[in-house]
């Protein structure tokens, strides 16, 4: 019988999760039997699970356990299809994820129950839907003490989303060095003085990192905790959920997100044909889970979800993702979820022992990738050998729709405008070699228009 520990559950006391056969699992320990065990007497559970917010489980035989004789109880939650991070989200996700967490916060609190634990790796998403995964991050409130996941949540939610937001997109890169939230005292130094012209980041986030400093300069004694009213604490809860929903991205400039209305070698029969071809392919092969590599703002993606698979849209420009993803959000029914990463440096894996957070390869699931004008920004905009793009493509997927674009088109002599063409290999018949060692090619069509 196969049972496999998952890594990134280690660091939990009150449970971890695994598979067996499979199926994935969670065993409950000890301290964490109390959490859920309030979690279901109070009734939170089945009002945040029947409105959507809470992943539902069952109640499995303990004997399932690594350790039966450890375990307090063994649930078996609903699986999503896949598991994506903070660091792939995009400004909107990481907003509704934020917004996710306070609205739980404050049913948590009518139910005499609070969070203990307000990281972003307990928000998940279901489609384009977040939803909280962690059952054993709730605990008894106790009157008077603070909001113990207070700088948790601002971390890992408030810090990111206004360095984005009032700085600059590309500090949303942090999240993924800092998977324990990034530290008050960066985003202070960061957000400067445009932080504190917030009312808002003046308090939790500047006098918030302040407070921090003095009890570090304590010399770790223990502190004082404040008396917080429950009052306060629904307070607090309302100033944070005031704060996130004013903060706004207006997407920068992006040389990519009008890229179907800009030039970009397709007629209107030419982007027409190429759909009806991808749809051909997508239902030929008929996979369950596809991945669009380089998916802009998933154009394509929507073919396999429109036939029912559940569709990761990659791209690199998080303007692109941000579009795609408030789309996708107005049609709930179709299995889509749009993710940012940069194909050519993709999410490693990270955190203790380079095992807590899993690379993007580890995760690969799908059995169809689309890499539809895609090859050339590997293979001549990152010197990307052809071979090892083929190789690449093969180990996060069995089958492949892959667009070929020659030097001729107006793409790849945009991205040789600049360089020397140092590519010798890149044509039909370098690509066909370093195709053939990892595909057998099924069908091959030409897009009417184009040399594609």
């Amino acid at each position: 019988m196969t049972t496999d520990r998952i890594s990134g559950s280690f660091r939990d006391p009150a449970g971890y999760m695994f598979r067996r056969e499979g199926t994935l699992y969670r065993c409950v320990s000890d301290v964490g039997f109390p959490k859920l065990n309030a979690l279901h007497e109070s009734g939170l559970y089945d009002r945040l699970a029947s409105q959507g917010l809470l992943v539902e489980h069952e109640t499995v035989d303990r004997g399932l356990a690594l350790e039966p004789h450890r375990a307090a109880m063994v649930i078996r939650p609903r699986e999503l299809p896949f598991i994506s991070y903070p660091y792939e989200w995009c400004f909107g996700q990481l907003k509704d994820a934020a917004l996710l967490t306070l609205e739980i916060q404050g049913q948590a609190l009518e139910h005499g129950l609070t969070l203990s634990d307000a990281s972003a790796y307990n928000v998940q998403f279901d489609r384009c839907r977040p939803l909280f995964i962690d059952t054993l991050s709730f605990e008894e409130y106790r009157p008077g003490l603070p909001w113990s996941a207070y700088r948790q949540f601002c971390q890992h939610f408030l810090a990111p989303l206004a360095l984005v937001s009032r700085v600059d997109a590309r500090l949303a890169a942090l999240t993924r060095s800092f998977i324990d939230g990034v530290p008050l005292d960066l985003a202070a130094n960061l957000l400067g003085k445009r932080g504190w012209f917030s009312p808002g980041l003046a308090v939790h986030i500047h006098l918030h990192s302040r407070s921090q400093e003095r009890f570090r300069d304590s010399g770790g004694a223990a502190p004082r905790l404040p008396k917080v009213s429950l009052q306060g604490l629904r307070g607090i809860v309302d100033s944070l959920r005031r704060l996130v929903k004013s903060l706004e991205w207006k997407n920068g400039s992006s040389e990519w997100i009008d890229y179907y209305e800009a030039n970009n070698n397709y007629e209107a029969v030419g982007l027409d044909e190429k759909e009806r071809i991808v749809a051909e392919m997508s239902e030929a092969v008929g996979a369950s889970i596809v991945w669009d590599l380089g998916a802009n703002t998933g154009r394509f993606s929507r073919i396999p979800a429109s036939q029912g698979a559940f569709t990761i849209a990659w791209d690199m420009d998080a303007s692109c993702v941000e579009a795609h993803y408030a789309r996708a959000k107005e049609t709930p029914e179709l299995p889509l979820l749009p993710l940012v990463n940069d194909l050519a440096n993709p999410s490693p894996s990270v955190g203790w022992a380079h095992a807590e957070r899993d690379s993007l390869g580890a995760r690969a699931n799908a059995q169809l990738s689309l890499a539809l004008g895609l090859v050339h920004h590997l293979a001549i905009g990152n010197n990307l050998p052809l071979p090892h793009v083929m190789k690449w493509l093969r180990s996060l997927s069995p089958s492949a729709i892959v667009e070929w674009i020659p030097k001729e088109d107006s793409q790849v002599q945009r991205l040789l405008a600049t360089r020397g063409d140092i590519f010798p290999e890149y044509d039909l018949e370098g690509f066909e070699r370093a195709l053939h060692p990892y595909f057998d090619v099924a069908v091959q069509r030409a897009i009417p228009g184009t040399k594609r």
